[in-house]
């Protein structure tokens, strides 16, 4: 099989494992840069050009797209897609799972846990908007935040009205949540290959760092997840329609609570954490239905 990773960078740990995993399963395996794709759209026959040469052969893809990048990510994805090449994550899916709020109604439709949120657009509403969430504290959440940046713990009702008319001022789109004090500064996060969880870890923040991330300096240590957290793990990715996901939930005295369905999980942190081959339970998982998909099953 001719595999393609979609990434701006080879060299990342997580593309370098895929490509690892493929190459040791026998696949012919290539890295695209997305950003460097050319899109032709054309009557009955979409194409892509890299390098200046079109892109032909390729069985499956496997997008890893950042957040900054996912209008153009998305579209290489859906063209790929026209082309009846397997994507790994359906480029609808990608748009949805990166619009935290849409994810965030979606997930609350379907009777998933989650920290109270509130969403305003004006500053007229702001001490509605902190009251709706139980007060301070409060998490407050760009939307177009990734990896903890433009996360912030506001501790009173100041503090937090302050920067909420900041964050208005400039025209930023934000979230406000409930502060899930029992937490302790630690989150889970379940990775999900094909409706499965195939690892989880327990990710822990500095002391005095309510955000848990592994980038800002956080530990992670592999952890057995209950039946609950593990089918609110499972149903949250299918709700969003992504076969490939990293969820990431709070531990709460009324059970768990998703803040975020990934939908490119970085692989580095749950593989040292679980020591389990993630990368090639991915190349598993696509080897299964690029067959499916190729016979039209």
């Amino acid at each position: 099989m001719k595999i393609a990773v979609l990434s701006r960078n080879q060299k990342l740990y997580s593309t370098r494992r895929l490509v690892e995993a493929a190459e040791q399963r026998g696949h012919e395996v290539s890295v695209l840069d997305h950003l460097k794709c050319v899109l032709v759209i054309e009557k009955g026959r979409p194409h892509i050009f890299y390098g200046g040469k079109e892109v032909t052969g390729i069985d499956a893809i496997i997008p890893r797209i950042g957040t900054s990048v996912t209008f153009y990510g998305a579209a290489v994805v859906r063209q790929f897609e026209q082309m009846k090449v397997f994507s790994s994550v359906e480029s609808q899916a990608l748009v949805r799972s990166r619009d935290k709020l849409r994810s965030l109604q979606l997930l609350a439709k379907a009777g998933i846990g989650m920290p109270k949120t509130a969403f305003a657009s004006t500053p007229k509403n702001i001490d509605n908007v902190l009251e709706q969430v139980g007060g301070a504290p409060v998490v407050i959440k760009l939307l177009e935040g990734t990896q903890g940046i433009g996360v912030i713990l506001a501790e009173t009702h100041k503090s937090a009205k302050s920067v909420i008319e900041s964050f208005l001022a400039l025209k930023a789109n934000i979230l406000v949540q409930e502060f899930i004090k029992e937490a302790g500064g630690a989150d889970i996060r379940a990775f999900i290959v094909d409706g499965k969880v195939v690892g989880a870890m327990r990710r822990q923040g500095l002391p005095g760092e309510f955000r848990s991330n592994l980038h800002r300096g956080g530990s992670a240590q592999v952890i057995e997840l209950s039946k609950e957290e593990r089918e609110t793990a499972i149903k949250s990715a299918k709700k969003l329609g992504l076969a490939i996901a990293g969820v990431d939930m709070l531990q709460s005295s009324r059970g768990p609570l998703v803040m975020e369905v990934n939908s490119s999980p970085g692989l580095e942190g749950i593989e040292g954490a679980t020591g389990v081959d993630i990368a090639g339970k991915i190349i598993e998982y696509i080897e299964r239905n690029e067959f499916n998909h190729d016979s039209g099953i």
